[in-house]
C-alpha cells in the first residue's frame, strides 16, 4: 500500500470512530438547541422541506437527471481520483455560494439539485455505476449522513458500514424497491435546522455561507463513505 493510501486509511479510521462516538455533553446541548430551533420553524417550512425531500428521493432513485457522469476507469490511482474529487468539491462550493448570494439561499430545490449533482459526480469518479438505482440509494444515504443529527448520524453509518451485505438484500429491479416507505422515513434523521438554512428566508449573505459550508461537509462525507467501500479492495484501491 502506498503512502497516500496509508494516509486515507488512517483518516478513515478516525472518521469511523467519530461516526459511532456517543454524543458528548456539547453534542447533547447542541441537539437540544437544534430541537428548539426546529420548533420555531414554521409549519409551511416543514411542509416545504418534506415535499422537497419526497421529490428529491423519487428523482434520485428513478430519474435520469443526474446519470450522465462518466465513470472513471478502474486503473486510475486513488490519489488521482481524489485530486479530481477535491477540485469538484471546491467548484461546487463556489457555485453553491454564488447561488446562495444571488437568490437568498439558492432556492431550496436548486440547492438540493447542486448537492445531488456533486454526489453523482463523486460516485462516478470513484468508479461506481450511478445508473444502478442501488448506487443512487447509497448516494441518498450519504446525503442523509451529512445532514443528520448526531443520533441520526450513528444510525445511518451503522446501516451503510457494510454496504455489500445491504446490496445483497436489495432487489435488482428498481420497480420492486419500496421507495414510498423509504422516502416517508428518510427525513426522520435529517436535521431540519441545517436544511432550513437553504430556504430563502435567511438573507443572501447567510445563504452564501451556508451553501458553501454545507456543500464542503457533504463532499467530505461522500469521500469517506466511498473510501469505506474501497479501502479493502486491492482491485480498486491501487
Amino acid at each position: 500500500m502506498n503512502s497516500y493510501n496509508q494516509k486515507i486509511k488512517i483518516d478513515l479510521e478516525f472518521w469511523k470512530r467519530e461516526m459511532v462516538r456517543k454524543p458528548s455533553v456539547l453534542n447533547r446541548m447542541t441537539n437540544n438547541i437544534q430541537k428548539k430551533l426546529n420548533s420555531y420553524i414554521p409549519d409551511k417550512v416543514h411542509k416545504a422541506i418534506t415535499t422537497a425531500m419526497k421529490t428529491m428521493v423519487k428523482t434520485v432513485l428513478y430519474g435520469s437527471t443526474y446519470t450522465t457522469s462518466a465513470i472513471a476507469p478502474k486503473e486510475m490511482s486513488m490519489i488521482h481520483r481524489e485530486s479530481l474529487i477535491l477540485q469538484k468539491i471546491d467548484n461546487y462550493c463556489k457555485t453553491g455560494a454564488a447561488e446562495g448570494g444571488i437568490t437568498g439561499a439558492g432556492g431550496f430545490l436548486t440547492s438540493m439539485a447542486i448537492k445531488m449533482k456533486l454526489l453523482f459526480e463523486i460516485a462516478a469518479l470513484y468508479g461506481f455505476e450511478v445508473k444502478d438505482y442501488r448506487e443512487r440509494l447509497y448516494i441518498l444515504y450519504i446525503f442523509q449522513l451529512a445532514f443528520s443529527s448526531k443520533q441520526g448520524t450513528t444510525k445511518v453509518f451503522m446501516h451503510i458500514q457494510d454496504w455489500e451485505k445491504q446490496l445483497a438484500m436489495l432487489p435488482e429491479n428498481p420497480d420492486d424497491f419500496d421507495w414510498l416507505t423509504f422516502q416517508q422515513e428518510y427525513r426522520d434523521y435529517i436535521d431540519l435546522a441545517k436544511l432550513a438554512q437553504l430556504l430563502p428566508v435567511v438573507g443572501a449573505a447567510v445563504g452564501a455561507v451556508a451553501n458553501y459550508q454545507l456543500i464542503k461537509k457533504l463532499g467530505k462525507t461522500a469521500m469517506q463513505a466511498y473510501r469505506l467501500r474501497l479501502i479493502d479492495d486491492p482491485k480498486l484501491l491501487n
